[in-house]
């Protein structure tokens, strides 16, 4: 999963190559300033009508009155032969096209909205007769009603081009971005069963968000080719690109201060959450504006995180601040929203560029945690048949069966039994609770016989379809035996309690002694306590936690498994 810089170079260059090619590179006309009047003659639509009375700008056009619209056109090249001219509009209303007087095309019906349910689409496009678009000066005039949005009036997005190609370029466009708007919507399920796998893994479920998010405004931008859409519901259609933008403004910079933490950080996400919020809130029906000045912000903030990354030198934040600083850049470059997607898809990437460098780092950490704990098996093995501890059992079993027979013999069987036992856990990864408790339980017996103690084993609340990497408790009690003074009535109290809730269950080996002969080695340092965090790691990777301190008794050890 690795990403190397050259891949951004190249998503780079294809974006930007793909947007140059969707665009037209020499325009075949030239549009002037569109005027308006309220009322509806006929007339109105010829190509010499004198318009100076009319306005250049209405604010309100209530009751789905019909009013009209002119706007001067120069054709820069005349088509060539069998490629006739094409116009694309863009227009709140339903209305009449009218090309130098002749109607060129219908799009629902003006002036009948209140009484007729909602026809026409927003984007749709007409064919111009190929002997109305010579060079020269033309007009196009519009006949229109806004009934259900009566303050939405002015200049309307016009294209002129050749009309199978504005027939197809969107649709080839669509094509593209539709594949690219899987490719994170597959990341956004892949990421989010990783982190169904592993719930503290919040960066994951983050990141699939994100790419989930990014997903759905790609979707919601490119869907007016797919599918018809009545200009009643654009404003709806902005609404929801505007909150996907908020959401994704909100969770980038969320997930850079997670992967590169620094001093407040809990502040400085709530100052950049008001920010959000007050761009999101103030002027919120200029949706351009708004949507320009959330993806400034979402910059802005990310590269102050992300430098404060490269100041404490973490990994892979130097290439992730050079991809925003790039973002910037080709903001001043191309378009608004050409911008928008590019930008967006480095800054996933790049998140998916870090979350790769903790997945590998956690595999990392897997592997040598099974290579250190097969080596730790085996010196735990080794330590439990070592000559020292052999000759000390030995020399106790030599004197047990001279004074003792009897228990001589029980000694003889306690030891086999546990060297049976450590024989078949030795391989496994985890083993019945009740396993354990057995091997625990012989270790006492065989320490009863060498050191001449009374040692007790007490449990508590134990669950015995539960199941616990071999070894662990049998550790513990070890580190209790040998550090470890009797009571005065000769005798060492060892009790095992579980406990389970709905985040975690935990085990507290509990060590009943009257005093301790010597702290314990440090956990990091001594080989009975790598060997339990060895375990640990191997079975549960970062779900666990183990503590082990003093109390006024003995000795606490609490081992704690998360969901």
């Amino acid at each position: 999963m690795k990403l190397r810089s050259s891949s951004y170079f190249l998503l780079v260059c294809f974006i930007l190559f793909a947007s140059s090619c969707s665009q037209s590179a020499n325009p075949v006309f030239k549009r002037y300033r569109t005027v308006f009047k309220i009322g509806d003659q006929q007339e109105w639509a010829s190509k010499n009508l004198n318009g100076q009375q009319w306005k250049t700008h209405l604010t309100l056009v209530p009751d789905g009155q019909v009013f009209w619209s002119r706007t001067p056109i120069d054709i820069l090249k005349a088509p060539e032969a069998l490629q006739p001219y094409g116009l694309r509009l863009e227009a709140y209303g339903e209305y009449e096209v009218f090309w130098d007087g002749v109607l060129i095309g219908k799009n629902g019906n003006p002036g009948q909205e209140a009484d007729l349910p909602p026809e026409g689409e927003l984007w749709i496009t007409f064919s111009i007769p190929t002997h109305l678009t010579n060079e020269g000066e033309h007009v196009m005039a519009l006949r229109l009603s806004n009934y259900y949005y009566p303050d939405h009036i002015g200049n309307y997005g016009l294209r002129i081009d050749d009309y199978h190609d504005l027939l197809t370029d969107r649709l080839i466009q669509n094509s593209y971005m539709h594949v690219f708007a899987g490719a994170f919507l597959i990341a956004s399920i892949y990421f989010l069963f990783l982190f169904l796998g592993n719930k503290k893994e919040y960066l994951t479920l983050i990141f699939s968000i994100s790419c989930l998010f990014f997903f759905c405004l790609t979707m919601t931008h490119f869907v007016r080719t797919t599918i018809p859409i009545h200009y009643s519901f654009h404003v709806v259609r902005l609404e929801v690109i505007t909150s996907l933008m908020f959401g994704i403004s909100f969770l980038i910079p969320l997930y850079f201060s997670m992967q590169f933490p620094f001093p407040k950080r809990k502040i400085f996400l709530g100052i950049y959450t008001a920010v959000l919020l007050f761009i999101f809130s103030i002027e919120h029906h200029l949706f351009d504006y708004t949507i320009l000045n959330m993806a400034v912000s979402l910059l802005v903030f990310s590269i102050g995180i992300v430098a404060y990354g490269v100041y404490k030198r973490a990994k892979g934040a130097l290439l992730v601040l050079l991809t925003l600083l790039l973002c910037i850049f080709i903001r001043y470059t191309v378009s608004l929203n050409v911008s928008l997607f590019t930008g967006f898809s480095l800054i996933l990437l790049n998140m998916l560029y870090l979350l790769s460098l903790r997945i590998k780092e956690q595999r990392l950490a897997y592997e040598n945690s099974l290579v250190q704990s097969t080596r730790l098996r085996l010196e735990l093995l080794k330590k439990n048949i070592q000559p020292h501890f052999l000759m000390n059992t030995l020399t106790s079993l030599i004197d047990w069966i001279e004074e003792s027979p009897k228990k001589g013999v029980l000694f003889i069987e306690a030891l086999a039994k546990e060297f049976d036992l450590l024989n078949q856990i030795e391989n496994k990864t985890l083993i019945p609770i009740t396993q354990e408790i057995a091997l625990c339980r012989t270790h006492l017996e065989i320490m009863e016989y060498r050191k001449e103690v009374n040692y007790f084993w007490e449990e508590e609340g134990i669950d015995i379809n539960e199941k616990i990497p071999p070894g662990i408790l049998h550790t513990l009690l070890e580190n209790g035996i040998t550090h470890s003074l009797p009571l005065k009535d000769n005798s060492i109290t060892f009790k095992l309690i579980f406990e389970v809730n709905n985040q975690f269950k935990s085990y507290t080996f509990l060590t009943f002694a009257g005093a301790v002969r010597s702290e314990p080695r440090n956990k990091a340092d001594g080989t009975g306590f790598k060997y339990i965090k060895a375990r640990l790691t191997e079975s549960y990777q970062t779900k666990w936690d183990f503590t082990s301190e003093p109390t006024s008794h003995g000795w606490k050890n609490t081992i704690k498994l998360y969901s």
